[in-house]
């Protein structure tokens, strides 16, 4: 059908070309929008033109003032379309379109004229004013009918293509409407009231369609805005809010927003929150609200324990003209947190408790809360410490306090117990209650003493009245109970004397007195009992053992004892004995204090060899230990005599053998000390008379028992310078053997550990005085050697040594120990005969072995009339003890 329409079309203007040329102008029809290289007609042909002659006469085509969208083919010489034909650009709404030009051929020259028509086809769809189109219409206020006008649209085409019509997309609250006159007003018309709560804002759309086929369409958007009117009141999203806070929330902390919405507009949308009221009304200052948001917020603190649920009113209004008000509420749920610690109250209390109460004596009643609950309101207690004192729970928070344990007041008086209480909360909290409970004193502890044997040390010739020591016991009791008053128990002294009468003690301060002056000579160990007993009812005792021990002073001189015969080798004699008479004076005493004594002489003979004994002075001390210890020395004639005196046998030897020269007679003057401090001495002379042989033999005859006393007298010579020998070799092995065992101890002495001297009983010990004062004592028995004629004598040299403690002593708790008490000793001297001469040991506090060493070579080299006994113990602690003795 398309191809005969256009051959059809070709043949017309083909016929219309020619009759142009025949009057001399060329006529064309073309469509707009054609393509490019639509041949719109053959121009050469159609000016009469032969084929090949267009080129060659240079046919072209010449536009008049605007631009051509045609061009001429110079092959062909056909007019075509060289560019897009838009009849609209061309004309506009001109009609017809007709385009002029001319076309132009040389050789020779000549113009011709060209018309061009370019056709409308439906290119162009309608077009509004503006897409969208804004309306307001009030809501309700407007009525149905009411009519609103529009701007209609536009068609660039011409002809039926411009013909336009109108369609509004559906809704049943507007129509369109076209008024037939000659502007052709476009309405819009209201059929229906508007509500803005429900549809605010209508958007609707007009429709413009053009007559061409197929039709085109253009549209324009209708905004359509519903005015508001205050018809609305304020609506909450919620009537009821429940919320749930810890009790612990911070001051502003959001409780809640609230949110209530008014579907108007402007002030008549403007919502405005307030509280209306809180229950309970105490709780109004708590909260506090925003006017404008709606949030809630803590103005106070929560407390589950007051208040545990909260209700909120609350209202919102608009600003409409009369405002328009909305309601909901809040309930407040207060969650508990454990912000409370328990509680401990004493509601009764027995104290103080006796020590003799028994287990399960109650002593006080608790009562322990809670302010939290649930699991932060559950308690659990106990009592620190854990002993002697327990809790027994007797109804629900409520507790005894029983007593679980013996008590002892003396050992705590006083007990604070703190009673614990910690709640179940996360974290825990606790309390505490501190409850005093005394214990109250019975009498169930008796005086005990500090020892069960005191050891008093007392110089003899004291001061009737002085103090001796002082003895002390302990009752842990108080008041009462623990007062003690102290009595001396009757003891005999020697089986004849009771100790009352030589001591006291005083029955408050426990203190031992001396009533008369004690002689050690008469009195060497007091031995008595000494008891306490305490105010309790019934009063309670205890004794303890109180040992005096009276220590020596050197009251008494030496005093030269009686010879029993003399002669050459034996001993001095006295003058009432025979011998080559005078009476000679012995001075005895200290200072100028003189004592007549026996005249003393004894026989030699001429030739005797060194070392010959010729006489042997006796003296004895009736004091003991170093007061006792005598010591001879021979003060004239001193220098080259041929006589010297054994320091402490007393034997008066020969230095060397006698001459005549040394004369018929010599005068010894022979002195007697002690080692007291002052030291005591008697002064003795002793006469030597110097005769032959044969004389001395006869005078130690007149002097003897027996007869032969000459040849008696050599044989004893003999034997003595045999013996002397014998002993000599003995006592230089003895003493070196002594000596490396010195060395030795004295080295252990140095690096062995020093032990303290601790009191206690003990065996029997003994005592004496060292030569520079000092007191000590010893477990071990010493051995006495006495001589066979004269008084019987003990001296006692003494160390202590280390003593256990004794079993079961209470230590001191508030008072010292007295000073003046030391450690046990006992026993009475040694009995027997007093020894010729005592050699005191060297007592403790720093003395070594290597002491002993010098005093055993005098020993050895005195002579060999000697004897001695000795008991060696160590000496490497300041309290330890020996005893040596000779005589």
């Amino acid at each position: 059908m398309w191809v005969c329409c256009g051959a059809v079309l070709r043949v017309l203007l083909l016929v219309q070309a020619a009759w142009w040329v025949s009057v001399g102008q060329v006529r064309y029809s073309v469509s707009e929008e054609a393509k490019v290289g639509t041949v719109v007609g053959r121009v050469a042909q159609d000016l009469g033109l032969e084929a090949g002659d267009a080129e060659a006469r240079r046919l072209r085509l010449v536009a008049q003032g605007r631009r051509a969208s045609v061009e001429v083919s110079g092959a062909s010489g056909a007019l075509v379309v060289s560019s897009r034909l838009d009849r609209e650009e061309l004309c506009g709404k001109s009609a017809p379109c007709a385009l002029r030009l001319e076309v132009l051929v040389e050789r020779p020259l000549r113009v011709f004229h060209v018309e061009l028509e370019v056709t409308d086809i439906n290119d162009n769809a309608p077009v509004f004013p503006v897409a969208r189109k804004n309306l307001s219409i009030a809501e309700f206020t407007t009525l149905p009918g009411s009519r609103f006008p529009l701007e209609g649209a536009s068609d660039a085409d011409i002809g039926s293509n411009a013909q336009l019509s109108y369609t509004l997309s559906p809704t049943e609250h507007f129509r369109i409407e076209e008024e037939k006159s000659r502007s052709k007003s476009l309405f819009l018309v209201l059929a229906k009231p508007l509500d803005r709560e429900t549809v605010p804002v209508h958007r609707l759309v007009v429709t413009a369609s053009d007559g061409g086929r197929p039709s085109l369409t253009g549209t324009m958007e209708l905004v359509i805005t519903v005015l508001d009117v205050n018809d609305n009141a304020p609506q909450f999203n919620q009537s009821v809010y429940t919320v749930i806070l810890p009790e612990d929330a911070s001051e502003g902390t959001l409780v809640a927003r609230v949110n209530a919405t008014d579907p108007d507009l402007g002030i008549y949308g403007e919502v405005i929150y307030e509280i209306e009221a809180v229950v309970p009304p105490s709780a109004t200052d708590v909260f506090s609200i925003d006017a404008r948001s709606g949030e809630i917020r803590l103005r106070g603190a929560l407390d589950f324990e007051t208040v545990s649920l909260y209700h909120l009113h609350i209202k919102a209004k608009d600003k409409g003209t009369p405002p328009l008000l909305g309601h909901c509420s809040i309930e407040l749920e207060v969650l508990d947190v454990n912000d409370n610690a328990p509680e401990v109250r004493v509601t009764s209390l027995s104290v103080p408790v006796s020590e003799e109460a028994s287990v399960g004596t109650v002593v006080a009643l608790l009562s322990v809360s809670d302010r939290d609950s649930g699991a932060n309101g559950r308690v659990r207690c106990w009592v620190r410490p854990s002993s002697p004192f327990g809790l027994v729970s007797r109804l629900s928070g409520s507790y005894s306090l029983v007593l679980r344990e013996a008590l002892d007041r003396e050992r705590v008086s006083e007990y604070e117990v703190e009673v614990l209480a910690e709640d179940g909360g996360s974290p825990p909290l606790s309390g505490r209650r501190g409850v005093r409970v005394s214990v109250s004193d019975v009498n169930d502890n008796a005086p005990s003493f500090s020892q069960a044997v005191y050891t008093v040390l007392t110089r003899e010739n004291n001061a009737a009245g002085a103090e001796l020591g002082r003895v002390w016991a302990r009752d842990p009791d108080e008041a009462g109970n623990g007062r003690v008053r102290y009595s001396l128990w009757e003891a005999a002294v020697g089986g004849w004397r009771s100790a009352s009468s030589y001591v006291s003690v005083d029955a408050e301060s426990g203190r031992v007195w001396a009533l008369q002056a004690l002689d050690y000579e008469e009195v060497q160990v007091l031995e008595f009992e000494v008891r306490a007993v305490d105010a309790g009812e019934p009063p309670l005792s205890g004794n303890a053992t109180v040992q005096v021990f009276v220590v020596d002073e050197n009251d008494n001189a030496p005093s030269l004892l009686p010879a029993a015969g003399g002669g050459a080798g034996g001993e001095a004699g006295g003058g009432a004995r025979g011998g080559a008479g005078g009476s000679l004076e012995a001075w005895s005493g200290e200072g100028s204090e003189a004592l007549m004594v026996p005249s003393l002489w004894a026989w030699a003979s001429w030739g005797s060899p060194a070392g010959q004994v010729v006489a042997k002075i006796r003296a004895v001390d009736a004091d003991s230990g170093y007061n006792a210890w005598l010591r001879y020395e021979l003060w004239e004639p001193r220098g080259k005599a041929p006589f010297r005196v054994g320091l402490y046998s007393g034997e008066v030897r020969t230095t060397r053998a006698l001459e005549e020269a040394d004369g018929p007679r010599q005068r010894l003057l022979i002195v007697v000390r002690d080692h007291g401090e002052p030291p005591r001495s008697v002064t003795a002379t002793l006469s030597v008379s110097v005769v032959e042989g044969a004389e001395a033999a006869a005078a130690v005859a007149a002097g003897s028992s027996g007869p032969r006393a000459s040849s008696v007298s050599e044989e004893v010579s003999l034997l003595s310078s045999a013996s002397t020998n014998v002993w000599l070799v003995v006592a230089i092995c003895a003493v070196s053997s002594l000596f490396v065992l010195a060395v030795v101890l004295y080295g252990a002495s140095r690096w062995a550990p020093r032990a303290g001297v601790v009191s206690g009983p003990g065996p029997t010990t003994l005592v004496c005085a060292s030569e520079v004062g000092s007191w000590s004592y010893s477990q071990r028995q010493s051995r006495s050697l006495c001589v066979a004629e004269g008084a019987g004598k003990s001296d006692l040299m003494v160390f202590s040594p280390n003593f256990p403690p004794p079993p079961g002593a209470a230590a001191k708790e508030t008072q010292p120990e007295p000073p003046a008490l030391l450690d046990t000793v006992s026993g009475p001297p040694c009995p027997g005969t007093r020894p010729f001469l005592s050699l005191l040991s060297f007592c403790g506090h720093g003395i070594s072995p290597l002491g002993l060493v010098p005093w055993i070579l005098l020993l050895v080299l005195d002579g060999v009339n000697w004897s001695f006994s000795f008991m060696f113990c160590p000496l490497w602690t300041s309290s330890g003890s020996c005893f040596i003795q000779v005589g």
